[in-house]
């Protein structure tokens, strides 16, 4: 069975109306898809055997041994340096060996045992920033906000809005880095930004197959984006062919999965990760795997996950690590690990489960700050996790 339909899903779906402050959605108005975007010619077209091993090389070397169990966590917040304690996204830039957390008053830093913050002082578009990604290629930091989406280069910030590029609508839910293009969801629609021709694509309702412009999340690899779009399941975009393909709930009831691994659980996704060939897809009614020929369905009946209302989620390899109101779990599918903070307490338990089974307990003092969990970030033996209370650092104890 899904979770019901509940004030707790308005109450998300509402939370960037109240961190933005009452005027930042009026500031921003759905454009029309771009469609004098340049098309790429075929001698232009990406290597995406390059880009996928590139970015391979940049994903955490011990992930595929097995899945890990993290401990001796550590907490920062305020106190410590962050800007604010509500932190929303966490990227680890293993290249300049430092941590960027995305806080509700600014970009936060940590670098040789220090913060430090940013803001629209500093140049970002806004304070508020949500999701943040490192190209691969250049280096460069791009930063998506709740105001516009940002590049960090060269120790600049330049600023993307739909007033002054082709980008959809300013509010940027999630920003990924795919080879030399940039993709971002946001409240107007999923946008495309090629760097080298510095050209944008954009779609929405108008040219894509989704049920209204607000998207959530994407990612890429082997040539094609998913788009988790609000109410219309999963968007696939093949960037070779141009073409469009939709996932949606198959049985399209709210409440209840009538026919198991037949497709999407949800129509309303928050996310989407794509890693050795498997797209992961959460929803706030459970998770999704699916292999490109058969789908499963993950709930908290029936699986270890920590809650089936889900924020976001991070694939690195065969794991995924996903972000719920309840916790923080992570699997390759069949083995489960999910970590548990206890109430009006800093310690908390580690709960490994095969399938539904329970293998074991592992006691965690400290633990994680936090239940509500809404970003991730995994390197080598190192797991960043963003909370509603402080982002917190945990190391590889397996």
């Amino acid at each position: 069975m899904k979770r019901i339909f509940s004030n707790k899903l308005f109450r998300y779906s509402l939370l960037v109306l109240i961190i933005a402050g009452a005027g930042v959605l009026g500031l921003s108005k759905s454009r029309k898809p771009n469609s004098g975007a340049m098309k790429p010619k075929k001698a232009e077209m990406a290597d995406f055997s390059t880009i996928e091993s590139r970015e391979k090389e940049a994903r955490p070397g011990n992930i595929s041994e097995g899945i890990p169990i993290y401990g001796n966590w550590k907490t920062f917040t305020e106190k410590d340096g962050l800007p604010s304690d509500k932190c929303y996204a966490v990227r680890i830039d293993k290249e300049r060996n430092r941590v960027l957390v995305g806080t509700h008053h600014g970009l936060a830093v940590y670098q040789d045992g220090k913060w430090t913050t940013y803001t629209k002082e500093d140049g970002l578009a806004h304070n508020g920033i949500v999701s943040i990604d490192i190209s691969v290629l250049t280096g460069d930091v791009w930063i998506g906000t709740l105001g516009g989406l940002n590049r960090w280069s060269g120790g600049k910030f330049e600023t993307f809005t739909q007033f002054n590029s082709g980008m959809p609508n300013d509010l940027v839910y999630n920003v990924f880095c795919y080879g030399k293009d940039v993709w971002c969801a946001t409240g107007g629609g999923a946008g495309h930004y090629d760097t080298q021709t510095r050209q944008w694509e954009i779609f929405t309702e108008m040219n894509a197959p989704m049920h209204e412009p607000w998207t959530y999340a994407l990612s890429a690899g082997d040539g094609k984006v998913w788009i988790a779009a609000w109410g219309g399941g999963v968007i696939e975009y093949n960037t070779v062919t141009k073409q469009f393909r939709d996932y949606v709930d198959p049985d399209g009831f709210m409440e209840i999965d009538l026919q198991p691994d037949d497709g999407v659980v949800h129509d309303i996704t928050t996310a989407t990760s794509y890693s050795d060939g498997i797209l992961w897809i959460s929803s706030y009614f459970g998770m999704s795997r699916y292999d490109g020929k058969n789908w499963k369905g993950y709930f908290d009946h029936d699986s270890g996950i920590a809650s089936n209302f889900i924020n976001f989620l991070r694939a690195e390899r065969n794991v995924v690590f996903v972000c719920c109101d309840e916790g923080l779990s992570c699997t390759d599918g069949t083995t489960w690990v999910t970590y548990h903070k206890f109430d009006n307490s800093t310690d908390g338990k580690a709960i490994v489960k095969e399938g539904n089974t329970l293998i074991k307990e592992v006691p965690l003092s400290p633990s994680i700050s936090h239940n509500f969990i809404i970003g991730v970030d995994a390197e080598d033996d190192v797991l960043w996790v963003a909370t509603s209370k402080g982002v917190c650092r945990g190391e590889l104890l397996n």
